[in-house]
């Protein structure tokens, strides 16, 4: 299962075409009939046109999406460029600052299953939608949204993530394979298999299995998160970082243990913290500066995980390594965007 996004630059009209024949071809390869592939191609070309006419550092991340037997494809895009002082407005067809027709980001939201946007002016702008190659899953009660990128120059990422999500327990699984490339992959996604292949066990003992499962490769920073009820259960071997966002802003940092699963740790310990409603999950590998922060960004804590994941991608990320963010928040029973 492909876990990793695909990062395309867009700041000219080649790049634009090149980001549209991407996705393209990853609905093809996820078995999307030609009308399905072809709302792909015009969603990703009209976020590539956006990019293209008004933004400043645009990139479009594209990602598959898999739940159950459904598979989708999720379009990212974010820049750095003038943002929007009044959205709703600028999703009308007809409105354009650029002497376009003006069409783009209504035709992008009449086209795909879930659509959201979150601008600031002079910050940028960050748009997602997500297109499903024929009927969507039913609505889980967590929404997660994911960044995973290698390192600028790799082709496989060496981070991993996972999520199993039943109707009374939650676990989210992040990991960072020591160093970068095919090795640091390949101990990051024995950790998801590990997790998989474990059951519903607690995050101690989940590291614990993890542990055993990765002493054959170079190890990996790993963490689980847990969330049961009114409580988050949370335990890491390694530099994830990892926090509780409330409704309101304030940051809860949750605490991991010094050590490299499958090699050294000698320390596995269990934290637990207080879960509200409206409360966002943060789990980042250190492709992320480490004291990144939600300050800001107006509204963001309200618009989906997606957006949260890739605002924080696009602000803090180091250029240096792999890089990992997963959000988390509980929805309410039919709730849709």
């Amino acid at each position: 299962m492909e876990v990793s996004s695909t990062a395309i630059p867009v700041t000219e009209s080649s790049q634009a075409g090149h980001a549209r024949r991407t996705a393209a071809a990853l609905a093809a390869r996820l078995g999307f009939n030609e009308e399905a592939q072809g709302k792909v191609a015009i969603v990703v070309s009209e976020a590539a046109k956006n990019l293209v006419a008004h933004a400043r550092d645009g990139f479009i991340l594209l990602r598959a999406l898999h739940a159950g037997p459904h598979v989708g494809v999720e379009v990212l895009a974010l820049d750095k460029g003038p943002g929007m002082a009044d959205v709703e407005r600028c999703l009308r067809d007809g409105f354009s600052t650029a002497g376009t027709s003006g069409v783009g980001l209504g035709a992008m939201r009449r086209m795909s299953t879930l659509f959201d946007i979150h601008s600031v002016p002079g910050v940028g702008t960050a748009v997602v939608a997500q297109l499903w190659a024929d009927q969507p899953p039913p609505t889980s009660r967590v929404e997660v949204g994911v960044v995973c990128v290698p390192m600028p120059g790799e082709e496989v990422c060496g981070d991993s993530w996972a999520v199993d999500s039943k109707e009374d327990r939650c676990v989210f699984l992040v990991a960072d394979g020591l160093g970068h490339g095919p090795e640091a992959a390949r101990a990051s996604r024995a950790a998801v298999v590990s997790f998989l292949e474990q059951g519903p066990r607690g995050p101690v003992e989940l590291l614990r299995g993890a542990h055993q499962e990765l002493r054959s490769t170079r190890g990996a920073a790993v963490s689980f998160a847990s969330l049961d009820g009114a409580q988050l259960h949370y335990a890491g071997v390694g530099n994830i970082s990892a926090a509780v966002v409330s409704r309101e802003g304030g940051i809860q940092r949750l605490v991991s243990m010094n050590g490299t699963l499958g090699h050294q740790a000698p320390r596995m310990q269990q934290f637990s913290y207080p879960w509200s409603a409206g409360a966002t999950l943060v789990m980042c590998s250190d492709g992320l500066a480490t004291q990144w922060k939600l300050d800001g960004y107006p509204g963001l804590l309200a618009r989906h995980p997606a957006l949260v994941a890739g605002v924080l991608y696009r602000d803090f990320v180091r250029g240096r390594d792999d890089a990992t963010v997963l959000v988390a928040r509980e929805t309410a029973r039919g709730e849709s965007r």
